[in-house]
């Protein structure tokens, strides 16, 4: 066990609950800041006289600095202690969301959300290496879901509230909100996380070894594919309900609901799962997102079934906590770019689910057509997950 495992360990048990609430915190402050910019589009295009498309690139632009900024900033800071890391990522995650509600024009709005989401990727899977190194290796999944949290928490009450904010004040201030949440973080880390020296064996080709080795990148690989089932139906979640399901436009917000639920639920289930049978776990949630995809079209028929399908598709994000920790276990040596990738391939699966699916649609397939996209993807991460078996050491795979 590594000195900062025992460092952590050594804390009493309502200071490690505490520590974990709070990098939830944080993920609750990332998750809104992404995911509340899609609910003030109009109002942000309306304030800038800007285009749909236009307005659209801005979360692409976020995405794009997700990707980038895990495994740079992965690299770089590779020798600073995690507490420190964390503080410096939430105060530049802050930092770019005053700004971005400070913005005066479309291109500075656009580089303040690509600055903002460098952070996003590095802190999960920094917030996920100390929480896992916070309890005994049997209860990781548990530990990194709790971290892991607040981000689906997020889409069920952080990002309606920056919505609504935005809406009857201003979308700046919607930036505002979120940036206070960020300088919140900063204070309860600096209070509830104990100052643990980095590893002298640190550095960044240590950490930069993480991209040779086979698993990473078939591990990566799995979340990249897919998860992008799940963003393939999101992403054209209102309209579909409404022209399909019959779901009043007014009803949209509450049917959301249902997803951030389905995605709460699903992250617990997740790190439970993860406890108890990593690679098993991995397969079997794949098949379930499959599956529930695969119904997303029989059910989107009704409103009823429609709103209990969306809870289930929500349930998938269940799949990230077993990621995350396998990118743990087959980086050893490098964890803290492997463990930062994951979520730069979550952005990239949110990329490609929702151009594939905006491809079946636009192609006269109908909206439903998202839930077969998805299932296909699914599929992929599990074909892929098959060869990363069948590849890995057999005490690996039983683990």
């Amino acid at each position: 066990m590594t000195t900062a495992a025992n460092s952590y360990l050594s804390l009493s048990a309502r200071r490690r609950l505490a520590a974990q609430i709070t990098l939830a915190v944080g993920g609750f402050g990332i998750g809104t800041g992404e995911f509340a910019i899609m609910g003030l589009l109009p109002d942000i295009g309306n304030d800038l006289t800007l285009s749909a498309p236009q307005v659209g690139h801005l979360i692409s632009a976020y995405a794009l600095g997700v990707v980038l900024g895990a495994p740079l900033i992965a690299v770089l800071a590779a020798q600073l202690p995690r507490r420190l890391l964390l503080i410096l990522l939430m105060a530049a995650f802050a930092a770019g969301n005053f700004a971005s509600a400070l913005a005066p024009s479309y291109g500075s709005v656009m580089l303040f959300r690509f600055l903002s989401g460098l952070p996003h990727g590095a802190y999960f899977g920094v917030a996920a290496l100390v929480a896992a190194s916070m309890v005994e290796p049997a209860r990781r999944g548990q530990a990194v879901g709790r971290v892991m949290l607040g981000l689906t928490v997020a889409v069920l009450i952080g990002n309606p509230v920056a919505t609504w904010l935005g809406q009857v004040s201003s979308w700046r201030m919607a930036f505002v909100f979120v940036g206070l949440i960020g300088l919140l973080t900063m204070a309860l880390l600096r209070f509830t996380l104990p100052h643990v020296p980095a590893s002298r064996l640190n550095s960044p080709m240590r950490e930069l070894g993480a991209l040779k080795l086979e698993q990473v990148w078939l591990t990566l690989g799995i979340g990249a594919i897919g998860f992008g089932g799940l963003f393939s139906v999101v992403s054209y979640i209102a309209p579909t309900l409404i022209e399909v399901s019959g779901v009043s436009a007014a009803w949209i917000p509450f049917a959301l609901s249902f997803l951030g639920a389905g995605m709460v639920v699903g992250n617990i289930a997740g790190g439970w799962l993860a406890d108890r049978n990593l690679m098993r776990s991995i397969g079997i949630l794949l098949f379930w997102n499959m599956l529930m995809l695969a119904l997303f079209p029989f059910a989107a028929g009704n409103p009823v079934t429609a709103l209990i399908s969306v809870f289930l598709i929500g349930t998938g994000v269940s799949i990230g906590v077993p990621l995350q920790i396998r990118l743990m276990d087959v980086a050893p040596h490098a964890q803290t770019l492997a463990a930062s990738l994951n979520h730069s391939a979550f952005n990239m699966a949110n990329a490609l689910g929702a151009w594939l699916g905006g491809i079946a649609i636009a192609g006269g397939y109908g909206w439903t057509s998202t839930g077969w996209v998805g299932m296909a993807l699914a599929l992929g991460g599990l074909l892929i997950f098959g060869v990363a078996v069948q590849r890995a050491p057999r005490a690996a795979v039983q683990g």
